[in-house]
C-alpha cells in the first residue's frame, strides 16, 4: 500500500486525475483546491461543471478547515452513522470555485477506508470524488465495469482493491432552512 500511495500522492500533486478505490465506490478524483485539476474531471466524465461533486477529507479536523460551520445535528449524525455519508455544508473555503455549487454549498464526506483516509492525510488537501463513468451512464460496481475512455483518461489508476464489489453509495444529507435535516439520497 505504501508504494500506491506515494505513486498516488505524486500524480496528485501534479495537477493529475487518478482512479481509485473509495469508501463507496471506485472513483475519479483529484485536488479539489485545484481548479485545473477540477476541470479535467469534468472533461473525463462529458459533465456540466454546474453539477456539483463530492468531495473527501480524512477526519473532522480537515473537515473544519474548508466549511465555515459544522451544525451540532450534523457533528451527532457523523458520529452514529456507520455507512458513508456525504453532507451538504453551506458557505464552503478555500476549494477550487468549481466544486461549489450554485447555493454556496459542497457536498463533503468523511471517508472511512483505509486507503482513502491515508491518501488524504499524506497528500494534505482534500480531494475529488465522483463515481468513475460518464455522466448519465450507470455507476460501475467494480473496477471491471469501467469504461476504458476512462482508465485512458486518467493519469494514474490505483493498483489496489480491483477485484473489490460495490454497490453501494453514500448517503447524502442536508440541513434545511429550517434547521432539520433533510435526506437527499439514503
Amino acid at each position: 500500500m505504501t508504494e500506491e500511495l506515494e505513486n498516488t500522492v505524486s500524480i496528485l500533486k501534479q495537477e493529475g486525475i487518478i482512479l481509485y478505490p473509495t469508501d463507496t465506490v471506485w472513483g475519479i478524483g483529484c485536488d479539489a483546491t485545484n481548479e485545473e485539476a477540477v476541470k479535467k474531471v469534468f472533461n473525463i466524465k462529458q459533465r456540466n461543471e454546474s453539477k456539483s461533486l463530492i468531495i473527501l477529507v480524512d477526519s473532522l479536523e480537515m473537515l473544519k478547515q474548508y466549511v465555515d460551520e459544522i451544525p451540532d445535528t450534523i457533528n451527532e449524525i457523523l458520529k452514529k452513522f456507520h455507512k458513508p455519508t456525504t453532507v451538504i455544508y453551506n458557505n464552503p473555503k478555500e476549494l477550487a470555485k468549481n466544486v461549489i455549487a450554485s447555493g454556496n454549498t459542497v457536498a463533503i464526506r468523511i471517508v472511512q477506508d483505509e486507503f482513502c483516509q491515508k491518501l488524504i492525510q499524506q497528500f494534505g488537501k482534500p480531494m475529488v470524488s465522483t463515481s468513475a463513468n460518464i455522466s448519465g451512464k450507470p455507476t460501475p460496481k467494480s473496477f471491471k465495469e469501467i469504461e476504458s475512455s476512462i482508465l485512458d483518461a486518467v493519469d494514474y489508476v490505483v493498483n489496489l482493491y480491483q477485484d473489490k464489489t460495490s454497490n453501494t453509495p453514500s448517503t447524502i444529507i442536508k440541513i434545511n432552512g429550517k434547521g432539520e435535516v433533510e435526506v437527499i439520497r439514503a
